[in-house]
């Protein structure tokens, strides 16, 4: 392993605590001038938390200018955001006309974000917990990168959380995945200021959150005291000091930084043992102020010791536990509800003169010339990064040619067509597949028994299964998760930022069961709102998988793939347009930033992550050959991946419908519904009804290829007509049903899309168990019931004509 990078401190210690209080300063008045200052005209409160970012500036302040390196990566807890951002304006990251526009529109956004803010931003942290997992998940691939592509510059990888994140289930998922163990390049800081949004909290939970840390395998260590309490508790009759302290109520003890003087030195030794006021008289009230509030997490020297020490750690995660007070250095500091509090001017103004500054100044770097500015400016040469090396061209094929002779599932085709992958020499190495424990029963397997397990160490096999072969190996090349979609989603965002995080682009792909993808829900936001770039199948879908009853029947899904910003949704029902969509998506995904492969041109916009939802239920595929042998594979294809093509056209199958003028329908479906709608396409035509059906193979592309031409129509004030992919999947005005086994609503906009009458049918209840029959006939689903809303859709049309 490479050694970390470790930066020399500054001669002076005097000199970080003049970069702390001006870190505090900015911070504090990055939030006052958006408060105080910017005129929104709304009326709405622009918000921000001076409290909650004092209490990290002595963390930030060590770590940025006395210990991080180059290659370093840090979350930043939400609520330190404006730390961060002058932290970064001190090192010349971040241009001035930023401070003041925090939570504006195109300036410093609320939480740190990678994909927004302007200073490089390394994990996104707006939803909290999410934060603290990034950069564990950033780990394992940087292990799995250093494995099979050669060791990157060393790095570590750090979280700074509040301790109120604790509170997080997935907090407490990553730390307890194998995937995660033996990091030791991964440091935890908690903001332990036991002061959660509402209240201080009542009692201290360490010992509970140690106890879980360590038996998790992770180095714990504690900043509780600064070196000048720790010193003073030395003395004879000091230990009795530092028991009270460690005995006081939490609530007693954040109370003291409200007070000084006789008041304070009162409030301290109630309920405290006689020993304790003994010792405490022989320090004045302006000594024993400072002295009894000397938390670790506000000593500089401390924090270093702390971070020091969880370098020298190397086979195991780190955590450390930093004792701080929230609103450190301001008025407010320990108030209970400092949480979203804001300085009144002329506490602003005091501020501003205790550090050093006036009005003329206050948003001034440091004096270049000064010793301050003089190391400020050698940590910013230091902490500098060299620009990401270009990476090898990599060519996803259009399609691996899967042949199916029988009727087949999505599902099985999605894992033939990955294992058909595994055999291109080029893109091989960059594929990376990951599960929580489903791998086997998503079709990975025949991907894992080609590739093996990722392991750091190789394991022995005490299984012998043909069907399986789980070779664990540091070469495997499938990542398996413990059961938590959370995980599944943290790693898929990290896997698919290796470009920018590690060096190395890769081609990941996950699998899920469908009705838990919202289990996994806040963590797939979270990292396509960080730009992560990925594919992931949820997978069975739908009532379709009807034995196992409604808690295993997904119905939102394909909504939430379709309303999701950075994803494309994708759900085809027939063999050669998944291989198409696959192939497609990949190739975008390495045709992006850091990837330099090639796809079917440029990725459209809003395009990043990969949804597929699919099914068990075997369809027969005849059709699907019938519509490539009249539209022919070029227009097909490129229809298929637009989102929409005719897969039954009613004139050409029945001349006599086109020729007799007969009414025309369009039945437009998804997935694995599509042998019900041609039924139903086939009981219309027997009664003189022209239905053409239509396969929606990606309902995603297809409305925001509508939402985009109706906004460039509202912006410039013109009419649109409805996009190509939609003209050519419906090149006749008719009413239409759409059918899906989803939520209606998911394709209930097409008939305004189209501007013609639509009836919706899909599943709006949570279904049970039974046949596929049954449950299809539950939800108007089976044939008789689409023939019954195609007749409805054209009375309804020929009332409105």
């Amino acid at each position: 392993m490479n050694e970390l990078s470790v930066p020399p401190r500054p001669p002076d210690p005097a000199v970080l605590d003049e970069i702390q209080r001006r870190v505090l300063w900015l911070a504090t008045r990055i939030v006052d001038a958006a408060n105080r200052e910017r005129d929104t005209g709304d009326g709405v409160k622009v918000g921000g938390h001076q409290a909650s970012s004092a209490s990290l500036v002595t963390a930030m302040t060590a770590l940025w200018f006395a210990h991080l390196g180059a290659e370093d990566r840090v979350a930043v807890k939400p609520h330190a955001s404006p730390v961060f951002h002058a932290v970064q304006y001190l090192l010349g990251n971040l241009d001035r006309s930023y401070l003041t526009r925090l939570r504006a529109r195109g300036g410093l956004q609320s939480y740190p974000s990678r994909t927004k803010d302007p200073d490089g931003v390394d994990f996104s942290t707006g939803s909290v917990g999410l934060g603290a997992a990034a950069p564990l998940f950033a780990a394992v691939t940087r292990r799995y990168v250093d494995a099979h592509f050669g060791e990157r510059p060393a790095s570590r990888f750090v979280a700074l959380i509040g301790d109120a994140e604790l509170d997080e289930g997935n907090i407490w998922e990553a730390v307890a995945d194998p995937s995660t163990a033996g990091l030791g390049n991964v440091m935890w800081l908690v903001d332990f200021n036991r002061q959660s949004l509402d209240r201080v909290v009542p009692g201290i939970r360490i010992d509970q959150w140690r106890g879980q840390f360590e038996a998790a395998g992770w180095h714990v260590a504690e900043v509780k005291y600064g070196h000048r309490l720790r010193e003073v508790c030395a003395r004879p009759g000091g230990g009795h000091l530092r028991a009270w302290i460690d005995a006081m109520p939490n609530e007693q003890y954040q109370s003291l930084f409200g007070l000084d003087g006789p008041a304070l030195r009162e409030r301290f030794l109630d309920g405290a043992p006689a020993e304790v006021a003994e010792f405490a008289a022989g320090f004045s009230d302006e000594e024993l102020a400072p002295l009894v509030t000397d938390l670790g997490g506000h000593d500089l020297d401390a924090m270093l010791e702390a971070f020091a020490e969880c370098d020298v750690v190397r086979d195991r995660p780190s955590v450390v536990f930093a004792y701080t007070v929230k609103g450190w250095g301001l008025p407010m500091a320990g108030g209970a509800r400092n949480h979203s509090a804001l300085l009144s001017g002329e506490q602003i103004d005091d501020l501003r003169a205790r550090t050093g500054l006036d009005v003329a100044t206050e948003w001034d770097r440091l004096d270049p010339a000064s010793p301050a500015g003089e190391w400020a400016a050698r940590r910013s040469a230091e902490l500098a990064r060299a620009p990401r090396r270009p990476a090898a061209p990599v060519k996803v094929p259009a399609a691996t040619g899967v042949r199916v002779t029988k009727p087949v599932s999505t599902q099985e085709v999605f894992g033939r067509v990955l294992t058909d992958l595994a055999r291109d020499e080029a893109v091989l190495p960059r594929l990376v597949t990951t599960a929580p424990d489903v791998a086997t029963s998503t079709n990975l397997a025949g991907f894992i028994n080609k590739t093996g397990v990722f392991s750091p160490a190789r394991r022995r096999s005490w299984t012998e299964d043909r069907l399986v072969r789980w070779s664990e190996n540091p070469a495997g090349q499938h990542i398996e998760l413990g059961i938590s979609e959370m995980n599944l989603f943290l790693l898929l965002g990290q896997l698919g930022l290796s470009w920018d995080l590690s060096d190395q682009p890769l081609l990941p792909v996950g699998t899920v069961y469908d009705p838990f993808v919202l289990r996994g829900l806040d963590a797939f936001v979270h990292g396509v709102y960080s730009g992560a770039r990925f594919v992931v199948a949820g997978t069975p879908s739908g009532v379709t998988l009807a034995p196992e009853g409604g808690a295993h029947q997904s119905t939102i899904t394909a909504s939430v793939g379709m309303e999701l910003p950075g994803v494309t949704f994708v759900e085809p029902a027939y063999a050669t347009a998944l291989d198409w969509l696959l192939c497609d998506a990949l190739g975008r995904i390495a045709a992006a930033p850091g990837g330099r492969g090639s796809g079917d041109g440029d990725a459209e916009d809003g395009e990043g992550a990969y949804y597929f939802r699919l099914s068990t239920r075997p369809v027969d595929q005849a059709p699907f050959a019938a519509a490539r042998s009249r539209l022919g594979d070029e227009t097909l294809r490129r229809q298929t991946l637009a989102g929409a093509y005719q897969l039954r056209d009613a004139h050409h199958d029945h001349p006599e419908l086109r020729d007799g003028g007969a009414p025309v329908v369009h039945l437009a479906a998804s997935g694995a519904v599509l042998p019900e709608v041609l039924e139903a396409a086939a009981e219309l035509a027997d009664e003189g009804i022209a239905a053409h059906v239509v396969d929606i193979t990606s309902a995603g592309r297809l409305y925001r290829s509508w939402q985009r031409s109706l906004r460039e129509g509202v912006r410039t004030a013109t009419t649109r007509r409805p996009p190509g992919a939609l003209r050519a999947a419906f090149p006749v005005r008719a009413p239409v049903v759409t059918v899906h086994d989803a939520a209606s609503h998911a394709m209930s906009w097409l008939g305004t899309a189209l501007g013609v009458p639509g009836v919706p049918l899909g599943v709006d209840e949570f279904g049970q168990s039974g046949t596929v029959r049954d449950l299809y006939e539950l939800h108007d689903l089976l044939p008789g019931s689409i023939v019954n809303a195609a007749l409805a859709a054209l009375d309804l049309y020929s009332s409105d004509v």
